[in-house]
């Protein structure tokens, strides 16, 4: 009896075990009718480059060992390299992937996939090859749009990228190392990621296998539409590590429609520098949360400058839409066209308080001129920090109108990102800002300061400025 019942308990036990597993195999996602239906989209994509642009060489090939292999950079530290050009090379220098967007023959791809390249050759699905013409490029959001001469071409359908969820299954088809229509799989990591130098992108972050030859590929929701362009990884090795990084296929329609009809892309600015507002500057700030985008710098004469936005001022929406993170501004103005008017919101001196903006373009700009260090004047302080009032050759010099030079920091007092040849613009205490033109006004704030006390001080480091919080000791 016993002996029967641990039977039947066994065979239960086996029967859910099963019935479990089949459910979580039913769960996973089916991609096959994906890539069944929406592969022939994709193309590949070479680009040949000037020879000037390669790299020296070894005067030999090393078989089984990779550029990225350490024993390779002992070789070439050795070794006589070649100039370029010397040896013969591939006939493609570049590799990448891109996916035809409609059946005339437009193509997209990522910028540094075509950049200086002296012909592009595009294959399809079915193997057949054209030369392509480059519509445009734009090196700032890192999209290209392409032409061939073709009709009735396979296109991809646009999926909504403001719609995807951390978690949810993706798909990309591209051509790592130059196989032709492989599909990696994986989920969204995140959205909306900001990467150094590159404001104008809120990219999609995946755990999608993506290497060189990804490039420029399509992203994919399960439904089969493209909601992103795979464009960047992050690797310590330049293979793929668990960080992939898309381009939203809203951004880079957006462009290409600019490039298809303009040859270029406008994006506006209103000139300013902002920083990320932390916990310790919203408490200095008086905000009741560390959200927005606190402005450390407004250029002379410049948009913001025109309509009134002050150093100090944090800009808490831009037309309408809540600014949560610093990094989100610059891609909200670019969006607005140059000469439109925009709705700033703002917080100042415990006030919030509307400002209408308008936008100028975008463009680069170079570098202010640095000036000499001060001569040593000392002036102890709670802060640690000794300042001295600059000369007006000084001034003239750096390009300030006032604010005290730091000429020394003893960074066992001081805490914070501040160094000897900063200029101390304002202080920031109990949420209001004092502009500080005097070392009478330095020190009438800040000797009274009990240990432990917050302050934050405006800062401007070369041809930037920003705000950085102190506790005096």
């Amino acid at each position: 009896m016993i002996l029967a019942l641990r039977r039947m308990l066994v065979g239960v036990t086996l029967s859910m075990l099963l019935a479990g597993s089949a459910q979580a195999i039913e769960s996973l996602p089916d991609f096959t009718q994906l890539v069944e239906r929406h592969g022939a989209a994709v193309v590949n994509i070479s680009a040949r480059q000037p020879q000037s642009r390669g790299q020296p060489r070894l005067p030999f090939p090393l078989p089984g060992i990779e550029d990225d292999d350490p024993v390779f950079e002992f070789f070439r530290r050795i070794l006589p390299q070649l100039p370029p050009g010397s040896l013969p090379r591939p006939e493609d220098d570049s590799l990448g992937s891109g996916f035809i967007i409609d059946a005339d023959g437009y193509i997209l791809t990522n910028a540094h996939v075509v950049e200086d390249a002296e012909e592009i050759r595009v294959k399809l699905a079915d193997r057949r090859e054209f030369r392509a013409t480059l519509v445009g490029a734009d090196a700032r959001s890192d999209v290209a749009l392409l032409k061939i001469e073709s009709k009735g071409l396979p296109h991809v359908v646009f999926g909504d990228p403001n719609a995807l969820k951390v978690g949810e299954w993706v798909l990309a088809i591209g051509s790592p190392f130059g196989f032709e229509q492989s599909a990696t799989a994986g989920i969204v990591s995140a959205t909306g990621r900001s990467l150094p130098e590159e404001n104008f992108v809120p990219f999609i972050q995946t755990d999608v296998a993506i290497n060189p030859g990804n490039s420029g590929g399509p992203l994919f929701n399960l439904k089969g539409e493209v909601v992103g362009m795979n464009s960047q990884i992050y690797s310590r090795t330049g293979g793929y590590m668990g960080l992939s990084f898309a381009i939203p296929i809203d951004v880079a329609m957006n462009v290409q429609q600019q490039l298809r009809s303009h040859g270029r892309v406008q994006r506006g600015r209103i000139g300013v520098a902002v920083q990320e507002v932390t916990r310790d500057l919203a408490d200095s700030f008086g905000l009741q949360a560390p959200a927005g985008a606190l402005v450390s710098g407004v250029e002379p004469d410049g948009p913001a400058a025109r309509a009134g936005l002050q150093q100090g001022d944090v800009i808490l929406r831009f037309n309408g839409e809540a600014v949560e993170r610093s990094a989100e501004l610059p891609r909200m103005v670019a969006a607005v066209r140059p000469g439109e008017r925009a709705k700033l919101t703002i917080h100042r001196n415990g006030v919030i308080r509307e400002l209408s903006v308008r936008v100028g373009e975008w463009a680069d700009e170079g570098e202010a001129p640095g000036g000499e260090e001060p001569e040593p004047e000392e002036a102890p302080n709670p802060l640690g920090l000794v300042v001295v009032e600059p000369s007006e050759a000084q001034r003239r010099e750096r390009g300030i109108e006032h604010g005290l030079l730091v000429e020394r920091v003893l960074r066992d007092v001081a805490g914070g990102d501040i160094r000897a040849g900063d200029v101390l613009l304002a202080i920031v205490i109990g949420g209001r800002q004092t502009r500080l033109d005097t070392l009478a006004d330095f020190e009438r704030k800040v000797l009274p300061l009990s240990r432990g006390q917050q302050v934050t001080l405006l800062v401007q480091r070369e041809n930037s400025s920003f705000y950085q919080t102190l506790r005096a000791e």
